[in-house]
């Protein structure tokens, strides 16, 4: 990677395809994807399986972990992570972590059929409303870009593949 980014984070509410694009957008620039769902708590997993949001305190572990990830690896890591406010951002991008974001989004609808069609994911498909309140969009300054993930996977990955190019990467 060429340039001050160092990692790419895929980032947007659940259902969205962190998972799924992270590890074609890996194999694709033969980079290394870390799934952030790994790194949730046993507790967080439990809440939200129960259908309870997670608040600040709970995330700030998790996303600490993230980011001392990204700011800890010799090579450029691909890290799926809802990432839904700038403060969060933030920490994932602290350190010299070196992020840049890719905001994966579609409408409600899109994202409420693919979560309802997953198996033995831990997400209960009723925080969707507080995931969709809770996101802050990327704002002016921050680095990344938005993709919509309606479209097919491939369009998807050719974006981003392309956006990222304009970023140097």
């Amino acid at each position: 990677m060429v340039g001050v980014i160092r990692n790419i984070v895929l980032m947007g509410v659940s259902g969205c395809g962190k998972s799924l694009v992270g590890e074609a957008l890996a194999s694709k620039l033969d980079l290394k994807f870390i799934e952030g769902d790994e790194f949730h708590t046993p507790e967080n997993k439990k809440k939200m399986g129960s259908g309870i949001p997670l608040n600040d305190d709970d995330r700030l572990g998790w996303l600490k972990i993230l980011g001392d990830l990204a700011n800890s690896s010799e090579q450029p890591l691909i890290i799926s992570c809802s990432a839904l406010k700038k403060s969060y951002r933030d920490i994932l991008d602290s350190k010299g972590a070196k992020c840049i974001f890719v905001h994966l989004h579609a409408s409600r609808e899109v994202i409420e059929g693919r979560i309802r069609a997953r198996k033995g994911h831990f997400f209960d498909p009723r925080l969707l409303t507080s995931q969709f309140d809770t996101l802050e969009p990327l704002e002016h300054g921050e680095q990344g870009f938005q993709v919509n993930v309606a479209n097919p996977e491939h369009l998807v990955l050719a974006e981003i593949i392309s956006r990222l190019d304009d970023w140097n990467i």
